[in-house]
């Protein structure tokens, strides 16, 4: 019993020391990553902006679908690993730029994506992707900090691109 006893109160000390690291942590964030593709930017910006055809390219993506837009702006919905969550298309600049932003409130987390394409070359192009992220949940805020990293997503989607795109 004194075993048991000992394990449970570590745990309970371990839940509540990830619970005040997580409300240290500040909510926003800022992540960024890049990868080159031999792919000229229109491939690569109709990859990116393809909806109906994430569920074929992008890890851990389930299912994608086109929402009736909302004041004038395109809205989508993913379903992944990570739950059901809408998107909005605040800024859509063919081939070069597209910011989307979690247009649901409800989530412990929120934020937007700027997706930057740019020719290298004559052949090839470079898409960055920028996460202005907020976690306002202090346990999601000790995971991504320290387990995920805050660049997790991003090098996911990059590294699927790239199998994608090559």
């Amino acid at each position: 019993m004194r075993v048991f006893l000992i394990v449970v109160g570590v745990l309970v000390g371990l839940a509540l020391v990830v619970v005040a690291i997580g409300y240290s942590l500040p909510v926003k964030h800022r992540a960024q990553g890049e990868a080159t593709f031999n792919a000229r930017p229109d491939s690569v910006f109709s990859l990116i902006t393809n909806v109906e055809a994430f569920p074929s390219w992008r890890a851990g993506v389930k299912s994608a679908e086109r929402l009736p837009p909302r004041d004038g702006k395109q809205r989508f919905r993913e379903v992944s690993k990570n739950g059901t969550i809408s998107y909005l298309i605040e800024t859509l600049d063919p081939p070069r730029r597209m910011v989307t932003r979690i247009d649901d409130k409800s989530l412990p987390f929120g934020g937007s994506w700027t997706y930057e394409v740019a020719p290298v070359g004559s052949t090839q192009s470079t898409l960055r992707i920028t996460e202005e992220g907020e976690i306002y949940n202090p346990v999601f805020r000790f995971v991504s900090r320290f387990i995920m990293g805050y660049d997790g997503t991003i090098k996911e989607y990059l590294a699927s691109a790239k199998r994608k795109l090559g």
